[in-house]
């Protein structure tokens, strides 16, 4: 290990330290305590929002500079809009319910001897994620509903935003008698490979960013990771579909916010309704800007269009790039996604309620979706106020993770000098088990 990653790792234990005595703090606090922080801390984003402009545009500027991606510059731009949706993300948190303190198993195993599961704060929360300096409020905000500590690392483009927006919160959590060592920005590359290695003083990873990035942080460290690598979202239309309805969706899913990970990547069209659907929705598409590329099929119908190769139907562009496949049947529409797919979230068009229920079965997606665009994969729009992250996983948390993925449980037992060995042998007693909740 070098000299500089010597010290990172030095200055980041005492850091993460502050954290995770903060974060018992903030375990202690009631639900109403927890809400007036956070009300405290939109409060003070509201009242920082020039100087979070300021900050951003300087790292627009300069990602402008560096040829920042197209995807990632998307991602980075903080403007008044985004930002006034954000602190609304914030203070819908609040009114969620509170998910520290809940006790999920309540059960007498004897006499006077009584069993709870309690849901409880994970602990400190180390999240890494590439651009997005938006994701600073969404989960500072969830972490403070939930009782953890956060250690955030954005992405060098996005440092100053960061930089204003952690100032702005850690000014709310002071305010509100809090200890602002609840929430700490790290900003250098050192600090990243240091804070993989904290696993005695952080619970969790959740990173935010490409394909290759998540792997990354997968692969450099032995903290439980929660993630997802890939967003290759799929779009099928089958022989029923609406093509009105269908376009809509299809607009939507692909040119509202290209560079989102849950922004459609492939369309599937079966090739029944191919010669009628097919020029519906490229037309749509091809207004907006959308660039097609198709298998040999759809390119008999639409003859303008590259063709699409292997490589295609796993690419997550994150741009205005949508592969297009023509199938034989909604089996192999299903065969398709779950071979090439990422497990993020994928969309049926049909009037058929068959044929959505068959897809909404088989297709092994963290969302999948009838007759909606599959830009509603959102912790926001799930009414969850907010998100850490999309986790792709099997293992719960799946899908969008607010507050429930960042609790754990704990079981406490009350008894009054009871033994073992009074349950055991010959002369056993019984447990009574019995649930009292």
């Amino acid at each position: 290990m070098s000299v500089s990653s010597v010290a990172a790792v030095e200055n980041l234990v005492a850091i993460a330290a502050r954290t995770r005595q903060a974060a018992r703090t903030l375990a202690s606090l009631s639900t109403q305590q927890k809400n007036d922080a956070i009300e405290a801390i939109a409060q003070a984003l509201e009242a920082a929002a020039a100087d979070i402009a300021i900050a951003n545009e300087a790292d627009l500027k300069a990602a402008l500079e560096d040829n920042l991606a197209k995807p990632l510059y998307g991602r980075l731009k903080l403007d008044a809009v985004k930002l006034k949706g954000a602190i609304a993300g914030v203070r819908d948190v609040a009114k969620l319910p509170d998910p520290a303190g809940t006790v999920q198993i309540h059960r007498e195993l004897d006499d006077g001897l009584v069993l709870k599961r309690i849901a409880c704060p994970l602990g400190v929360l180390g999240i890494i994620f590439e651009s997005r300096p938006d994701a600073v409020m969404q989960i500072s905000t969830l972490a403070v509903k939930s009782g953890n500590g956060v250690i955030l690392k954005g992405g060098k483009e996005a440092v100053r935003s960061c930089q204003a927006l952690v100032k702005a919160i850690r000014q709310g959590l002071t305010q509100a008698g809090l200890d602002p060592n609840a929430v700490q920005l790290l900003t250098t590359r050192e600090e990243t490979r240091a804070l993989l290695e904290l696993d005695s003083y952080v619970d969790l990873i959740i990173p935010r960013g490409s394909n290759a990035f998540v792997r990354f942080v997968q692969e450099n460290t032995r903290i439980p990771v929660l993630g997802h690598a890939d967003g290759i979202c799929h779009l099928y239309v089958d022989t029923t579909a609406d093509l009105e309805k269908t376009a809509k969706i299809a607009v939507d899913a692909k040119v509202g916010y290209p560079s989102a990970c849950n922004a459609i990547e492939t369309l599937l069209v079966h090739r029944d309704i191919a010669a009628k659907a097919l020029p519906v929705l490229a037309n749509a598409l091809q207004q907006e800007g959308v660039k097609l590329l198709g298998d040999e099929t759809a390119r008999q119908v639409l003859t303008d269009i590259q063709a699409a190769t292997e490589d295609d139907w796993s690419t997550e562009y994150s741009d205005l790039i949508l592969a297009v496949r023509v199938v034989d049947s909604i089996e192999a529409a299903i065969d398709h996604i779950n071979t090439y797919g990422s497990r993020h979230t994928d969309a049926i068009a049909t009037e058929d309620q068959a044929a959505a229920d068959q897809f909404m079965a088989q297709v092994d997606a963290a969302g999948v979706y009838h007759n909606c665009s599959t830009r509603f994969a959102d912790g926001f729009r799930y009414g969850f106020g907010a998100e850490v992250g999309i986790s792709t996983q099997k293992m719960p948390p799946r899908g969008p993770v607010g507050l429930e993925g960042l609790v754990t449980y704990k079981y406490q037992v009350v008894g009054n000098g009871h033994v073992v060995a009074t349950y055991a042998g010959k002369d056993a007693k019984p447990f009574t088990h019995r649930d009292l909740l």
